[in-house]
């Protein structure tokens, strides 16, 4: 009788089923794709010309602060000196407000400079080829208002550059004549990722400053080409056309007539796709060199 109740308490009791049970998986919502421009990343691109244009303005911002705390000072002996140093604090702070605002649209002159500095090139069938493929990429990208320009040079690079009303695209007639369909949009889907990450500004305004190369550098973001060939080949989801692109800019040296052999690129490089297009050897230490970027995208 005993037995029979042990029988029965067994077979009452919890299961013994040892298999594993379904855990429902949770999302991290914290989590973002690397290879994504995050929020911080965009506002401190955006805000790399405001804090170029105050650092400029710094030795005059200095200053004026001495003058005005001077007059405060001797506003003990002469009060109306405390007016005066309002009225001057006043009259800086209007002046710094309008130069700064004056930095943030100082590269949309580059557009026009750039056009001007070549002949048009490219024939009608090149110019649908461009624009359809940009046509596929903008909804990418979420960019648009871009006009298409097709420039008469041998060598292989392009650029997108801000102008009063929306942006440009530059590419040699060279590229478009002798790349791949899929390296054509690899080019023109690293163009559109400088925009996704907010680089056009500080780029263009590197491009029509004054500065020495180390500062001309410093505003336009080193290793940002290598940067945006990252959210370009997440996007298209295609590495090895950017891949491919790359490869063949490094295979080809300027002619000595060329742009890219000119004082003017020099100024300009950091707005183009192939940054180094008159470097004669490669450097695999500068994260912006051709071969290194066709290299990491290789991997992927």
């Amino acid at each position: 009788m005993a037995n029979k109740q042990r029988s029965r308490s067994r077979k009452s009791g919890p299961s013994r089923d040892r298999t594993p049970h379904f855990v429902a998986p949770v999302l991290d919502p914290t989590w973002q794709s690397p290879y994504a421009p995050s929020i911080a990343e965009r506002d401190a691109n955006a805000h790399a010309v405001r804090s170029f244009a105050m650092r400029k303005k710094l030795p005059q911002t200095i200053a004026v602060v001495v003058v005005v705390l001077a007059l405060v000072v001797g506003a003990v002996a002469m009060w109306w000196l405390a007016l005066l140093g309002l009225l001057l604090a006043i009259l800086f702070f209007v002046d710094l407000r309008r130069s700064l605002a004056g930095f943030d649209k100082r590269g949309q002159v580059l557009s026009s400079q750039v056009a001007a500095q070549f002949r048009a090139g490219g024939t009608a069938k090149d110019r649908l080829r461009l624009s359809t493929v940009l046509d596929r990429l903008g909804p990418t990208f979420g960019v648009d208002h871009v006009s298409t320009f097709i420039i008469e040079e041998p060598g292989y690079n392009a650029t997108l550059v801000p102008d009063e009303t929306g942006l440009s695209l530059f590419v040699t007639s060279g590229l478009v004549a002798d790349f791949e369909l899929i390296e054509l949009e690899g080019v023109v889907a690293h163009c559109l990722a400088r925009q996704r990450l907010g680089l056009l500004e500080r780029q263009s305004v590197s491009a029509v400053s004054n500065l020495s190369d180390a500062a001309r550098a410093a505003l336009a973001g080193p290793g940002m080409a290598y940067r945006a060939d990252e959210v370009a080949a997440a996007s298209i989801r295609y590495p090895l056309g950017i891949a491919g692109a790359l490869r063949r800019c490094e295979r080809q040296m300027p002619r000595a007539s060329s742009f890219f052999a000119t004082p003017n690129f020099a100024q300009w490089r950091w707005t183009w796709f192939d940054v180094w297009a008159d470097r004669a050897e490669r450097d695999l230490a500068d994260l912006d060199d051709v071969e290194l970027r066709a290299l990491a995208l290789e991997e992927w």
